[in-house]
């Protein structure tokens, strides 16, 4: 039968999987398959997994549970195998690098912080702040007609947005890197001018949280912190 995979671990783990059930339309109870020093977490599954709500929040009530006794290497949501014997296979094939993989890890959770800017409080920040900015949007309001004046604003807004938010994710990474064993900048989307993600140790949580808040407490210009965590470490899994 098809397994549904959620996680990698070691031998050691504890394994609390009492009470766990699968993803899928008839789940099956959680459980352990293991080849030498690892186990992967799997349930069984007769059918295609869709991203369906609950299949999600099970995926991630599983990861969850096992991040609280010890480190994991979790699967993205979808990933499945033949059956036992394909998970044995990969799990001694590559059993080195995922041993090393969850030392890295052991007694850390990732954070994932999003940054985002209210538009209209920066765009009045840089015409307050930059003259010439000021002087073309003066212009342009007293009626001069010269086609050029809003292209010529438009282009400075753009550049001053762009040198303005690269140089405030900059600092914000910068202030919670002395928290981070490693972090994860991916490109930022939508309104966001900031995706990064945290790997924190779990005792330098308290400190990590609290500098966060107060930094997120502090900024001005209309920027708003957005932080998730703790989570699986998904960023920092190969």
């Amino acid at each position: 039968m098809a397994l549904y995979v959620y996680a990698i671990t070691a031998q050691s783990h504890p394994l609390d999987l009492k009470g766990l059930t699968g993803v899928g339309y008839d789940p099956s109870p959680v459980r352990a398959v293991a080849s030498g020093p690892l186990c992967a977490v799997v349930s069984d599954i007769s059918e295609e997994i869709r991203p369906k709500r609950r299949d999600l929040l099970t995926h991630q009530e599983v990861q969850e549970r096992l991040m609280r006794d010890g480190p994991v290497l979790p699967l993205q949501f979808g990933y499945t195998a033949a059956d036992d014997s394909s998970v044995e296979d990969v799990l001694r094939r590559d059993a080195d690098g995922y041993l090393d993989t969850l030392e890295r890890l052991a007694g850390c959770a990732e954070y994932h912080l999003r940054a985002s800017q209210d538009e209209e409080v920066l765009l009045r920040q840089i015409l307050w702040e930059s003259p010439e900015a000021r002087e073309l949007n003066e212009r342009i309001r007293a009626g001069d007609q010269d086609p050029q004046l809003p292209l010529a604003l438009g282009q400075l807004v753009s550049a001053q947005v762009q040198d303005r938010q690269e140089a405030l994710a900059s600092g914000l990474v910068e202030a919670l890197l002395p928290f981070a064993r490693e972090h994860a900048l991916r490109p930022a989307s939508g309104s966001d001018f900031l995706n990064v993600s945290l790997l924190i140790p779990d005792d330098r949580k308290d400190e990590f949280l609290t500098a966060q808040s107060n930094m997120a407490r502090e900024i001005d210009g209309g920027v708003e912190c957005r932080l998730s965590g703790p989570l699986p470490p998904y960023s920092f899994v190969q």
